[in-house]
């Protein structure tokens, strides 16, 4: 298994969906799993900071995740939401939904439960978000955690929404990323940080293909590459 965290922009769910291709291993994108249930609230007029509201909805909330690096899908209540959890109305409530300790109770044990199958299924699986190498598995066998200046992430954040077709700017995608930062590694329950034994990966500068190449060498040296042929010398 591979655990990788980091803030939003760094390209975290690029790499693990083509980490997980060339492991020939399943991958769960955990954050999307919270962006489901923040769509869940809004669309039941729920306030994000009302704390016992939010997490009463999700109890209830009839939340799918696929786990295919090609193919992954996520549904709410059988609706398809892999567009809806993008928009801004969203990224802009996430934090707060996510920070309720109810919320990341009942989603740390999905998440523990989808892992665990696909394991004993495929024989492993990378699994990105912001606390898997802290709380959902402390005990992968290799965690990453993926950094990039603001800027940078910033930049890119603004490029996929202008690619999505959201309207956005540079400098207003670096105040969401900021603000993001900020929320995620202050809040209370299970706080943005890296592991410490977490390998650290910069991709300012680098190209998604050059990580995956580093990431792979590092699946190697763990003993990951099981079943794979991954050109770890390119």
């Amino acid at each position: 298994m591979v655990a990788l965290d980091g803030p939003s922009g760094t390209g975290k769910t690029t790499v693990a969906r083509k980490l997980a291709a060339r492991l020939s291993a399943g991958y769960l994108d955990t954050g999307a799993m919270y962006r489901a249930i923040t769509v869940a609230v809004l669309r039941a007029g729920v306030d994000p900071a009302d704390a016992a509201a939010v997490a009463e909805l999700a109890r209830g909330a009839e939340l799918e995740i696929g786990t295919s690096p090609v193919r992954p899908h996520l549904l709410l209540g059988g609706r398809d939401v892999a567009t809806d959890i993008r928009g801004a109305d969203v990224t802009s409530a996430v934090s707060a939904v996510s920070s309720v300790p109810e919320v990341r109770e009942l989603l740390v044990a999905e998440q523990r439960r989808i892992i665990e199958d696909v394991i004993a299924t495929k024989g492993g699986i990378v699994v990105e978000g912001r606390d898997i190498g802290t709380v959902v598995t402390p005990d992968a066998p290799l965690k990453v955690y993926l950094t990039a200046s603001a800027s940078i992430r910033a930049a890119r954040r603004n490029a996929q929404d202008s690619a999505a077709g959201r309207e956005s700017t540079v400098d207003a995608a670096l105040q969401s990323v900021e603000r993001r930062d900020h929320l995620d590694s202050t809040r209370a329950t299970s706080p943005l940080r890296a592991a410490e034994d977490a390998v650290p990966v910069d991709t300012s500068e680098l190209k998604i293909d050059q990580v995956i190449i580093a990431l792979s060498e590092l699946a190697n040296q763990r003993g990951l590459l099981t079943g794979c042929t991954a050109e770890v010398a390119q």
